[in-house]
């Protein structure tokens, strides 16, 4: 019969290793995926742009948040899936997913959230034009109106755009990240020779364009350019014109052994703006032909499009958000100052004194913690002082108070965060201040 037990010994073993594999085939079932589930979190701030409890423009400022953040979720997240694709690596992320199943569950996912978001913004649309904001074709403009976007049109407009021939004798040309191109379609009419054109639409311009008078009336730089294309393109007629949109590889991968991390970024950075295009928004004019030609020249393996019923890149819709209308938007909100630094006078370090300061941002205002660095580089019994930078923003009184304490001779030592999305030329551009003022 045998040893009674080993044949125990064997069984328990066996439903080990069953429990095991069962454990390892369920564990992907444990996580979300993390892509799909960021997309998820953006599908919620779209939801926040259809609350009707939220005031018109704060709606639509969230909704060209929802914009925002899918750009950049495509210049760093995609874009990382599509590292991963092209070099083949067919690892599965904790959810049991590979990077080309990941890929294509997100292109579902963000083919459902673009046309929610259209669906958002006509419903918005309408809802602002109730309350005499408007974003408008130029058919629907009175002929004053038309006057003098026609004439906004020669003076601010027309002298910097620069239109590009497309044919096999011109090498196709750059276009930078989330750069909005017209592509035309052109007839000569002295012979009906046909010739295309592109126009970049320079990041400088507006997107929208506001009309005087009472009434609040936008239209979108590129409908003004398709609407006076005959100044652009004298002697010709136009048989089509389209708006696409592309996204490029922004991510920058931290080289931890890298000798020089300064030298690394600043190197990156340059390389980042002429990453490869990873994402194309096209508008619902552009012709099929302009499309084909556009794939060949502009997409690479992993790369994804999205053909947009409406309007490419609703990101840009926080400029209608900085609308005077007060009456559409949150109260302001005003931080306190803690009342105990009043009661001293402003003297952060008197008030210090008496009992621990905790500062609640942002409920408090942040311009305490200004005023103590103001005071502690002014202090004559303050020797040292040691702060950790994050995003210091594009004017940071933060630096001003840091430099201002090392030029008083104090001992100033920083830690300057590098790899902060999106802000690490700015964070560069302030550690190399601090540094000629004498921070470490």
């Amino acid at each position: 019969m045998g040893n009674p037990a080993a044949e125990s010994l064997d069984v328990d073993v066996s439903h080990g290793d069953t429990a095991t594999g069962a454990l390892a085939e369920d564990s992907s079932k444990r996580y979300f995926n993390r892509e799909i589930s960021w997309l998820g979190f953006n599908e919620r701030v779209i939801e926040e742009a259809e609350n009707s409890a939220h005031p018109l423009l704060e709606r639509l400022r969230f909704l060209s948040i929802s914009g925002s953040n899918l750009d950049e979720f495509f210049m760093v997240r995609f874009a990382g899936l599509v590292g991963q694709y092209r070099q083949k690596i067919e690892e599965r992320s904790a959810d049991g997913l590979t990077a080309t199943q990941q890929l294509d569950a997100i292109a579902a996912r963000t083919d459902s959230l673009l046309d929610h978001q259209q669906r958002v913004w006509s419903a918005l649309s309408k809802a602002l034009a109730d309350e005499d904001i408007f974003v408008s074709t130029v058919a629907e403009l009175s002929d004053n109106s038309k006057a003098w976007l026609r004439q906004h049109f020669i003076d601010q407009i027309f002298p910097v755009l620069t239109p590009q021939a497309l044919d096999p004798a011109h090498p196709f040309p750059f276009i930078p990240n989330k750069g909005l191109s017209l592509v035309f379609d052109l007839v000569r009419e002295s012979d009906n020779q046909g010739i295309r054109e592109l126009v970049m639409i320079p990041s400088g311009l507006p997107r929208f364009i506001r009309l005087p008078g009472e009434s609040a009336i936008y239209v979108s730089v590129e409908t003004a350019i398709q609407e006076f294309s005959d100044i652009l393109f004298p002697g010709y007629a136009v048989k089509s014109s389209g708006l696409f949109r592309i996204i490029r590889d922004s991510d920058i991968e931290v080289e931890e052994e890298a000798e020089d991390l300064v030298r690394y970024f600043r190197s990156a950075i340059k390389r980042r703006r002429r990453g490869d295009v990873i994402r194309l928004e096209m508008g619902p004019k552009l012709a099929g032909p302009v499309v084909a030609m556009l794939r060949e020249n502009l997409l690479h393996d992993g790369a994804t499009e999205s053909r947009i019923n409406g309007l490419v890149g609703v990101g840009d819709l926080e400029i209608l958000v900085d609308e005077d209308r007060p009456d559409l938007k949150f109260t302001p909100y005003s931080p306190r100052f803690p009342e105990r630094i009043r009661d001293h006078g402003g003297d952060c370090f008197a008030a210090i004194r008496d009992k621990d300061i905790l500062v609640h941002h942002p409920y408090e205002s942040f311009e305490v913690v200004i005023e103590f660095l103001r005071q502690a580089a002014a202090d004559p019994n303050v020797v040292a002082i040691k702060q950790t930078l994050y995003r210091a923003g594009k004017q940071s009184a933060v630096i001003r108070a840091l430099i201002d304490a090392a030029e008083a001779g104090k001992s100033v030592t920083a830690i300057v965060e590098l790899k902060a999305r999106f802000d690490e030329e700015q964070n560069l551009l302030w550690a190399s201040a601090l540094e000629r003022a004498g921070v470490q």
